[in-house]
């Protein structure tokens, strides 16, 4: 049966040669930054890649089409895009099959990826277990995907808004590595430090990318979660912002905003509270994330 896929022709170019390539996500564009800067930083990561050797895939539901790799019109056209649906694994299909517009979630992202063999995908932080998930159950899918589809996701950490020392658990509990590079602490997506301990570490590329490949050849299903902590210069200390997320939270509860509404409502929330700096930090991590992912794809396209 064909895939609705469409590559975009840079993409398809890097894979018929075997080149290094990086998945991104779209979610960050339609739900994750307001626009402009969410096209301005959708192609300063996509510039990031290119300078450091590997070729870019952001990815997004368009006219009953998987793309794979997006052209400067269709990101522009996605980044104003006020009816674009968050997909993960339960919505991707029937977003496809309708005929919405949708932007990929880490777990979307993951599948599409995999369909057409890119191997890695640097995002900013994964989605987790949410904070009083033990009576909602709201456990992001992004964890279970990480345990079943065999790609390496770069990201700064889980998102801070979330319950950490239980999506650790919960990750480990699926089986899925949690890499921290380059230091032993768990980063907090806004902050290298969340008082927890990472359960690996891996301080070069060419570990990571041999890691994925050993899953591969013992047969274990699902990727790896290569945790980058925020560059020094950039970061917001977790001391500072904790009680921006607190406050969010509370009024996150106190309006009723539940499931996926819960993650855009948060962020936009400490945007507020921070007065822009989160923007920052934020754009700072994916371009971080990015670099390393170029490292780790560029290693795997090496051993392949």
């Amino acid at each position: 049966m064909t895939l609705p896929l469409i590559l975009s022709p840079e993409v398809a170019e890097a894979r018929a040669k075997g080149a290094p390539i990086v998945a991104l996500e779209s979610t960050i564009i339609t739900h994750g930054m307001p626009f402009p800067q969410n096209v301005e930083t959708a192609r300063r990561v996509e510039t990031e890649i290119r300078a450091h050797g590997a070729t870019p895939a952001t990815i997004a539901i368009m006219d009953r089409q998987i793309h794979i790799g997006l052209t400067e019109a269709q990101l522009d056209t996605l980044g104003q895009a006020r009816e674009a649906a968050k997909l993960s694994r339960a919505d991707l299909a029937a977003c496809l099959a309708s005929g919405g517009t949708g932007a990929t979630t880490v777990a979307a992202t993951m599948i599409c990826a995999q369909l057409v063999g890119i191997e890695v995908f640097a995002t900013g932080g994964i989605g987790g277990v949410h904070r009083g998930a033990e009576s909602s159950f709201d456990i992001s899918a992004d964890l279970r995907e990480l345990a079943e589809t065999p790609v390496t996701v770069v990201a700064a950490g889980a998102k801070a808004i979330l319950d950490l020392p239980k999506t650790l658990e919960y990750l480990e509990t699926l089986g899925v590595p949690v890499i921290a590079y380059g230091q032993d602490e768990f980063p907090a997506f806004w902050s290298r430090a969340s008082g927890l301990k990472a359960p690996l570490r891996m301080d070069d590329a060419a570990g990571i990318a041999a890691a994925h490949r050993m899953r591969a050849r013992l047969g274990l299903p699902g990727g790896q979660l290569v945790a980058n902590p925020i560059p020094a210069g950039a970061e917001i200390p977790r001391a500072e912002i904790m009680p921006h997320i607190e406050t969010a939270l509370a009024e996150a509860e106190a309006q009723g905003i539940a499931a996926k509404a819960v993650t855009p409502f948060l962020l936009q929330r400490i945007f507020e509270l921070t007065r822009g700096r989160s923007l920052t930090a934020n754009i700072a991590l994916v371009l971080n994330n990015a670099r390393l992912g170029a490292a780790i794809a560029r290693e795997l396209a090496r051993a392949a």
